[in-house]
């Protein structure tokens, strides 16, 4: 009797500790905030948003179709576009080739280099692993990479753009620092910092400086936090949870030559080169319909807390004077009135692109084109159908 009540007491005390062990971190809606591994995870937006009215849908995609059909004119053109509200699609238009050689048409599953929208994602997996405790904003970056040179480097400031680092793409150029003859790894930019004394461009902090290089030491970071390689940490975090199906990170040794090629604007192939192994900054494909996905569930109330939240949308750079400005891995323009204009545009290669999260409107507004153009990013100007933005639909845009 005794052994058996042992053996009770034994198989009782392992279920208490499987169970400790296995469990799954859910937040007080029942969302799950992290999985089975530990990892925290991006869950979609569970409540379904207002439905369209048929007179709002037709009139918008009326406006949209007129927009498009005016920039996007030329047969030659490369797209994928899509305009979204409260996650519903309004309107999506593909044309082009993802092949040129093979006559692949781009259509509404077919995965393009989205460029610097890339740090969009990056982003967001840093922010889900601080929103579950397993970084803060204020750690300083020595505290995850072995010999990082930089001491006063946070995870905000590379964030935000303002950690004083040098584009990789340049110091890796210069001086022989690199042999471009081997592919250059995330890891490799930290070995030439360090072998190379390369000095920061301006002290941390002291002011603003768009660099590939803060996003690509986020993705080591993503690394060490959830012991995964950043193409796993990501499918796990955000694409798999989300049913973003074709979406990935180009891995060089695998992808070359089965992804979409991209183009100059004269239709001549771009190659890839020693700098396409590095991601976090770049190398994420995808298409406007999973980006819709994965912008959707970013309105879930569960999606980060509402302090952590606030911080993604608002400026950190006021040293000059200026309507633009960048918060945690977003673009946005601060007009004097209004709302703030929330965007991320890319360019790498030939491949552009455009992220519009109009977040009061819930709008959602992406083009894609892997044959190099500014038309992608005249895209600002079809917000004035949505909402009060100070743009015009025969506007110019830019970079």
């Amino acid at each position: 009797m005794t052994h058996k009540f042992n053996s009770y007491i034994i198989l009782f005390t392992f279920c208490l500790i499987w169970n400790s062990c296995t469990k799954i971190e859910k937040n007080e809606e029942g969302i799950e905030k992290v999985n089975k591994n530990g990892i925290a995870v991006m869950q979609p937006l569970q409540e379904e948003l207002p439905a369209l009215t048929p007179e709002y849908i037709q009139d918008k995609k009326y406006g949209c179709s007129r927009y498009f059909e005016k920039i996007w004119s030329e047969k030659n053109d490369n797209v994928a576009f899509l305009v979204a509200k409260n996650g519903q699609i309004i309107y999506e238009n593909y044309m082009g080739y993802a092949n040129k050689s093979t006559d692949e048409p781009i259509t509404k599953d077919t995965p393009l280099h989205i460029a610097s929208v890339s740090k969009v994602l990056t982003s967001t997996a840093v922010l889900m692993l601080i929103d579950t405790k397993k970084l803060s904003l204020n750690q300083k970056v020595t505290e995850f990479i072995p010999n990082f040179p930089y001491p006063e480097v946070t995870v905000q400031t590379l964030l935000n753009h303002r950690s004083g680092m040098k584009n990789y793409a340049y110091f890796t150029y210069e001086n022989g620092n690199w042999d471009k003859k081997q592919t250059l790894t995330n890891e490799d930019i930290v070995k030439v910092m360090v072998d190379r004394q390369i000095p920061l461009e301006s002290k941390t902090d002291t002011r603003f400086s768009y660099c590939n290089t803060n996003y690509a030491m986020l993705a080591l970071i993503i690394e060490k936090v959830t012991g995964l390689k950043y193409p796993e940490a990501m499918r796990q975090m955000i694409f798999n949870p989300l049913g973003m199906s074709h979406t990935f990170v180009f891995d060089i040794t695998k992808d070359r030559g089965i992804v979409a090629p991209s183009y100059k604007g004269n239709n001549v192939e771009i190659g890839v080169d020693y700098l396409d192994g590095i991601y976090g900054d770049k190398n994420i494909y995808s298409t406007p319909r999973d980006l819709l996905k994965f912008d959707k569930a970013r309105y879930a109330p569960y999606f980060l807390n509402p302090y952590l939240l606030k911080k993604v949308y608002k400026g950190y750079s006021y040293e000059s004077k200026g309507l633009r400005n960048y918060g945690l891995g977003v673009r946005m323009i601060e007009f004097e009135k209004g709302e703030p204009f929330y965007y991320h545009n890319g360019w790498w290669h030939g491949n552009t692109s455009s992220f519009i999260t109009l977040r009061k409107e819930k709008v959602s507004i992406i083009v894609l084109s892997n044959k190099f153009t500014k038309k992608t990013y005249q895209t600002k100007n079809l917000a004035a159908l949505f909402g009060d933005y100070p743009f015009k639909l025969n506007e110019d845009g830019e970079e």
